[in-house]
């Protein structure tokens, strides 16, 4: 109880039922979310929360901490020009796979290539939920979307693979159906110094669900259960004993590459001590390659 009075501080409950979908995933993972704000005792001055467009993003309309409803695709990029203004600020980044890897894919692979200390929490449901039910660049090879009616044959992203080979420096994957571990996970996620990637595979019984069986929303849970195995899990595994499975938990991190903030104020630092008449000289053993 007192944990849910607590969440309740951090909501606007006067916008509150949602508008998701009954059995939809994405207010389970907000629920973690915000419980990981509690544990970390972050304070709503200092936390800001920027959301795309898609249902994932319309979490930022019920969280009572500091907001940006950003345009399609574009959440990372708002999320860089305010955590390079506020360093002292706390910024994550709610996103879809619609939002952050279909129009917002170029803005993702950026953010990961220069390891600013943004985490970006991605909603992960293989589809666009809020627009019919197009397919997303998630969306498993064979399985049905409104511009997929014979199914898919697209490839899909592994997106914790493309987040590692960009640059991402805390890459990590949690599911609805496992909300503690995934709370911990995105925990582990705040705290990590550089840009933090977590996907959160979420069911979609609405739009996804109406073409891909199981529509029912705790069987989609279960399912993804059933199909998740660990990082130490999958070691002991070959790629073929893979196909088809979540590999969940942290897949990655990195604490030795230079957070871009942290660069650049060495930057800064370099130029204002070397002065204007050299411009700014590269230091020793960084001259042009």
């Amino acid at each position: 109880m007192a944990e849910r009075l607590a969440i309740e501080e951090l909501l606007h409950t006067e916008h509150l039922p949602h508008l998701w979908c009954p059995g939809c995933g994405i207010g389970t993972v907000t629920a973690a979310f915000l419980r990981a704000i509690l544990d970390l005792g972050l304070k709503r001055e200092e936390t800001v929360v920027v959301g795309g467009i898609g249902c994932s993003s319309r979490a930022v309309g019920y969280l009572d901490v500091g907001t940006v409803h950003a345009i399609h695709g574009r959440a990372l990029a708002f999320a860089t020009g305010i955590k390079m203004a506020r360093p002292d600020f706390t910024v994550v980044v709610i996103t879809g796979d619609g939002d952050g890897a279909a129009i917002g894919g170029n803005h993702l692979i950026h953010a990961c290539r220069r390891n600013i200390d943004v985490t970006c929490i991605l909603f992960n449901n293989s589809v666009y939920g809020m627009t019919g039910g197009q397919l997303s660049p998630t969306m498993e090879v064979g399985r049905r979307a409104s511009t997929a009616p014979y199914g898919q044959v697209e490839p899909a992203f592994d997106l914790c693979a493309l987040a590692r080979a960009a640059g991402a420096t805390f890459v990590a994957r949690g599911t609805a159906a496992e909300v503690r571990t995934l709370q911990k996970l995105i925990k582990q996620g705040i705290e990590h110094h550089g840009f933090s990637f977590i996907e959160a595979i979420v069911p979609c019984p609405t739009e996804y669900g109406r073409r891909n069986p199981p529509a029912d929303p705790v069987q989609m849970l279960k399912l993804d259960k059933a199909r998740s195995v660990s990082v130490a899990e999958a070691a002991k595994l070959t790629a073929s004993e893979l196909g088809g499975k979540l590999v969940t938990g942290v897949l990655d991190q990195d604490t030795s590459k230079p957070e871009f903030q942290a660069a650049y104020a060495a930057l800064v630092a370099r130029m204002r001590a070397s002065g204007p008449e050299d411009g700014g000289a590269p230091p020793a053993g960084e001259g042009r390659r």
